[in-house]
């Protein structure tokens, strides 16, 4: 080992010390790479040979560290590409995973482009959902709802950067929001994971708020649905992100609340992912 590493064995070395802490170590440690050097991580290749210098490796030996302890890689680099957006994220909202752009492609498919329409993202954390219907629709009236207002400051810093910034942003629990008003499509990636999961232990780094509503896992997509109707306009839609595991729950709770053209869409691993129904009055 020479006593300057260079880009190319930097990241090696980097990749396996991941080795059993991320299903992804040679992309965290090329990211994280890029992100201190400040370079696109293509260029990561082209520069192989060339050294790292040692303010470069100390800082990435820290974010390696940091890594390997479970922070996510999107807290580390404060971004994450979502729906082709780059979203600055803090712990303070959950990293936008991309099966949640199914959400984003169903609800765009609900409501014909030529139509006006009244949009509502709750539990928007960084804006994802809501800024990606404002960037396919910008005459879509989107308001984006959270319980944080160190959330709904990321959202509405994204707004900003992303000059997305017709969106309505609205702090409370959810519709206590919007007392009052209806939308023609609600929008929800809520907390779903039974509050026993084991797979809450991986997910440390993230706001717990965002991620477990109670024993269950259903109970905050209950509660959006039992409220929904009083917020729809008719032939409205509601269109909610779930586990895995729970599509029939989700499909029966929208039954019982007169919801009709309940279906379930899968996401790009072929996992039950988005339920959707209609409401066509009250």
């Amino acid at each position: 080992m020479s006593a300057v590493a260079t880009i190319t064995e930097t990241v090696r070395n980097a990749a396996q010390a991941l080795h059993w802490h991320s299903d992804s170590p040679r992309l965290d440690a090329e990211v994280l790479l890029a992100a201190v050097l400040r370079l696109p991580r293509s260029a990561l290749i082209a520069h192989g040979d060339d050294a790292v210098d040692s303010d470069h490796e100390r800082a990435y030996g820290e974010l390696i560290s940091a890594r390997a302890a479970g922070t996510p890689v999107a807290y580390l680099t404060g971004m994450r590409e979502f729906w082709s957006l780059p979203l600055v994220v803090s712990p303070a909202v959950l990293v936008p995973r991309p099966e949640t752009e199914c959400l984003v492609e169903q609800a765009l498919a609900l409501v014909p482009a030529d139509e006006s329409c009244a949009a509502l993202d709750l539990g928007t954390g960084s804006g994802a959902i809501a800024l990606a219907l404002a960037r396919e629709h910008p005459s879509w009236a989107v308001t984006g709802v959270d319980i944080s207002a160190a959330a709904l400051e990321v959202a509405t810093r994204n707004s900003r950067i992303l000059e997305l910034t017709r969106i309505r942003w609205r702090l409370g629990d959810w519709f206590d929001a919007v007392p009052g008003e209806r939308f023609n499509l609600i929008v929800a990636n809520p907390p779903y994971i039974a509050a026993a999961d084991p797979a809450l232990q991986n997910l440390a780094s993230e706001p717990a708020l965002a991620l477990t509503s109670g024993p269950t896992g259903l109970e905050a997509l209950e509660a959006i649905i039992a409220q929904a109707p009083a917020h729809l306009q008719p032939n409205g839609w509601l269109a909610l992100e779930h586990g895995i595991g729970q599509a029939q729950d989700v499909a029966r709770l929208l039954g019982q609340h007169g919801f009709d053209s309940i279906r379930t869409h899968v996401d790009f691993s072929g996992r039950p992912r988005v339920t959707l129904g209609f409401h066509q009055h009250h």
